[in-house]
């Protein structure tokens, strides 16, 4: 079995758990919020009332709905079950970290596996929405005519490029917070050792704070390349005004 600081490709404070191991607390973890998500919305005898918890599923949902039609246009409310899902998966993982010595995201396959399902279903919807002709020819930018051909090549080369690379920044972009939170609170803990003084510990709030921004930038760069994809064929005037 794989070690986890193997994984990551960074040395972690001797934590023996492996990357199945992680996968399986996840899976609970996910379980349990959801259980917990569904019972708030129940009463007794079927009987609807609004709960704390629910207050704050609803809160999630309302904030995802206005990023996801704010970036895509009207059509953008179809597209939340996968991009809440993006949310979740990726906060959850973060906050694993302020508990642990290492959480799933300070593993680089676990960043890059994401990345690749996200662009992945980027590029279904793509294809979806235009056929796969018309996606992959929005590759070559606009129509220059034969005489540009070596350009509109070009184009196509550098954007098929850089459709591949964002895999690779979604990927380094929580990697890289995550592992280097990590390595902060780590120095920081080493300095106060002599004086028994957990000072790496002040930068929770901060950490806290990585946790929700990372999970939003994901998701709202998810949004962005999806309305590139989409929008057009949609009609939306308001988005596209």
């Amino acid at each position: 079995m794989t070690d986890l600081s193997q994984l990551s490709g960074m040395p972690i404070a001797n934590a023996p758990v492996s990357f199945l191991g992680w996968a399986f607390y996840f899976t609970i973890v996910l379980l349990v919020i959801g259980f917990f998500l569904q019972k708030a919305l129940k009463g007794y005898n079927g009987r609807v009332f609004t709960s704390g918890p629910a207050r704050l599923a609803e809160q999630l949902y309302l904030f995802l709905e206005n990023m996801a039609v704010g970036a895509i246009g009207s059509h953008g409310r179809k597209y939340l079950p996968m991009l809440a899902t993006f949310w979740m998966v990726i906060f959850v993982s973060n906050v694993v970290a302020l508990f642990f010595p290492a959480s799933p995201t300070t593993i680089f396959g676990f960043n890059f596996g994401l990345a690749l399902c996200s662009i992945g279903y980027v590029q279904y919807e793509g294809i979806k929405a235009n056929g796969l002709i018309g996606h992959v020819s929005h590759f070559a930018g606009p129509k220059l005519g034969l005489a540009l051909l070596p350009i509109t090549i070009m184009i196509f080369v550098i954007e098929v490029f850089s459709e591949i690379m964002k895999n690779i920044s979604l990927s380094i972009r929580i990697f890289a917070n995550m592992s280097g939170g990590h390595a902060a609170v780590e120095s920081m803990n080493k300095l106060g050792e002599p004086a028994f003084l957990p000072i790496g510990e002040f930068l929770l709030p901060l950490k806290v704070l990585t946790c929700l921004v990372q999970a939003l930038i994901f998701t709202l760069l998810t949004c962005v390349y999806l309305g590139l994809v989409t929008s057009h064929d949609h009609g939306d005037e308001a988005h596209a005004h």
